[in-house]
């Protein structure tokens, strides 16, 4: 996760008191999953992504850290039911720096929609196209991830602040 998001500070501006079931959609090496399981010690946090040395990694961390509420599962979140997670289960998703890498952004956001319950969030923090640090290609607009959301009926609820090379936007299942 580049030092440049700041975790902590994103999942502070979260209503995160009702939670019992998150997960980080792309979690990598665990770049929110930890300071998620940190923040909510009581709450199953399933991390899931596609890269087993990510995965690795973030089992290291975890059990180093003594973090026992963290799942770990390696899947493809751009198949239908890829995360392998049971429908309407979740209270929240997580997806941050994903979306511009995969191909299928609607597939992604159909499958965190499918298994958040409904009044679930989803946050999405992706790049800002317009800075100099924005990868060249995949980065979608934050009017064009509103309008995508919107056919999938999930409802803006608010902006998070996310620096100035990121934006943050959370839905809600209606």
């Amino acid at each position: 996760m580049p030092a440049f998001i700041n975790p902590e500070k994103i999942l502070d501006q979260l209503n995160l008191g009702e939670v019992q079931i998150a997960a980080e959609f792309g979690c990598g090496s665990g770049g929110f999953t930890i300071p998620l399981a940190k923040e909510l010690k009581g709450a199953r946090i399933y991390a899931l992504d596609i890269q087993e040395e990510a995965l690795s990694a973030l089992k290291g961390r975890k059990d180093m850290e003594g973090l026992f509420n963290i799942e770990t599962r390696s899947c493809d979140l751009e198949a239908p039911e890829g995360s392998t997670l049971p429908r309407d289960s979740l209270d929240l998703v997580l997806i941050p720096d994903v979306l511009f890498q995969v191909d299928n952004k609607v597939q992604l956001l159909k499958e965190a929609k499918r298994v958040l319950k409904t009044g679930g969030k989803v946050l999405v923090i992706d790049w800002l196209p317009e800075t100099s640090l924005s990868p060249k290609n995949g980065c979608i607009l934050p009017e064009d991830l509103k309008e995508m959301a919107q056919t999938l009926n999930l409802k803006l609820e608010k902006k998070l602040e996310a620096g100035k090379y990121h934006y943050g936007l959370v839905f809600t299942k209606l």
